[in-house]
């Protein structure tokens, strides 16, 4: 039997000044100038090492999940990092989260860790590639809303190896495949499309929908997103015209959880559950508080959600990055990453030190799935090892 590692969560908080226009989140970080990130390091008792784990996501905090928690159980050093937006991402602006992802970065090299390593769960997969494409060659200057935040004098330090796991494209690439189509008015989710509606029984396409359909439906989707971009970009010069000192303005999109594949399992088939996503039941997550995209400033929509706008995509980010090895894991049953994402970022990866396994019958969060979560962590060590970053 494996023995656990015996190890301690240890705060790690860091703090760099930074003006901003408007205050993002509410309460102190960026509101007095001043931004704070917090983190969790999980270190192991009598087990030094030279490699530092780093996991992280746009606006999750991952520091209870089982994935963070078996990496140190193995005995590796784990830095759960959280961005400042952490459980609000309703103003996130990616640029700015590839910025405090470099703050943790220069901070475990300043730890003395000679490797540093990005876990790209889920989420953090395509911002794992959005840094680390942005640190070995950076040439953002601005957000996609034309505001000033320059990542080519930031000093990013480029991470000695990249672990892309159960990730997605990005989250603008991934809401697209989730929007509803149906959705006729922004402003009045009531109003739907009856053939796009594939959630209400009276749509009179079911499942298993034909390549027409198909065709038909993505469409309706990837238009929805450019009109929404369209808005907030019109809204954005509005505003700017007017001044009036109105610098900003939230909205909600409804209806974001709607995806043929999990209706019709023919559709990029694997492993998953018909019906379930790792959201719950997908009628009732296209419209739940927690949706994504649910809630969204102007600037935030175009630098994570806009599919023709923002910058970190996983699409734009894998070509460009060329100087570190790239494990990828793929979760053969997730319930939430589509299955061909996995193999799109493989063929587009820059580096030719590119690896891609999968792991039979593991959903998205490895829950209730041990042997699963196991396998995971000995392809992380495994590859860590064969690939001299880890000791």
């Amino acid at each position: 039997m494996t023995v656990k590692a015996v190890w301690d969560r240890v705060p790690v908080i860091l703090s760099f000044s930074e003006s901003a226009a408007v205050v993002e989140t509410y309460g102190f970080t960026g509101s007095q100038g001043q931004v704070w990130l917090e983190a969790q390091h999980f270190l192991p008792r009598d087990r030094p090492s030279a490699t530092l784990f780093i996991i992280m996501h746009p606006s999750s905090m991952l520091q209870l999940l089982p994935l963070p928690n078996a990496l140190a159980d193995a005995g590796l050093h784990v830095l759960c990092a959280n961005s400042r937006y952490a459980k609000n991402d309703s103003a996130l602006i990616m640029e700015k989260v590839a910025y405090d992802l470099g703050q943790y970065v220069r901070w475990g090299k300043q730890q003395g860790y000679e490797k540093v390593i990005l876990i790209g769960w889920s989420g953090g997969g395509a911002l794992s590639l959005f840094y680390q494409s942005q640190a070995e060659e950076p040439t953002i200057t601005h957000t996609p809303a034309g505001d000033p935040y320059d990542l080519t004098v930031a000093g990013l330090i480029p991470a000695d190896g990249v672990a892309f796991i159960a990730a997605h494209l990005s989250r603008a690439e991934s809401l697209t495949d989730f929007l509803d189509p149906c959705v006729l008015d922004e402003q009045n989710p009531e109003k739907r499309d009856i053939e796009l509606d594939i959630y209400n029984p009276a749509c009179p396409f079911q499942a298993p929908y034909d390549a027409a359909y198909v065709a038909r439906f993505r469409s309706a989707q990837r238009a929805r997103n450019l009109k929404i971009t369209e808005w907030a970009e019109a809204m954005l010069a509005h505003l700017k015209a007017k001044d009036d000192g109105e610098f900003e303005r939230g909205f909600v999109v409804h209806r974001t959880w709607c995806d043929l594949r999990w209706l019709d399992m023919t559709l990029d088939p694997n492993g998953r559950q018909p019906g379930k996503t790792l959201m719950g039941a997908p009628a009732i997550a296209n419209s739940s508080p927690a949706g994504l995209a649910r809630f969204s400033s102007l600037r935030s929509w175009l630098s994570q959600w806009s599919l023709d706008r923002s910058q970190a995509k996983g699409t734009d980010s894998a070509p460009r990055i060329r100087r570190v090895p790239v494990l990828q894991i793929d979760n053969q049953a997730d319930d939430g990453v589509p299955a061909t994402h996995n193999r799109i970022i493989s063929d587009l990866l820059g580096t030719p030190d590119k690896e891609l396994v999968s792991i039979e019958g593991a959903n998205h969060y490895y829950s209730g799935q041990p042997e699963q979560l196991s396998q995971c962590v000995a392809h992380v060590i495994d590859w860590a090892r064969r690939k001299a970053l880890l000791a």
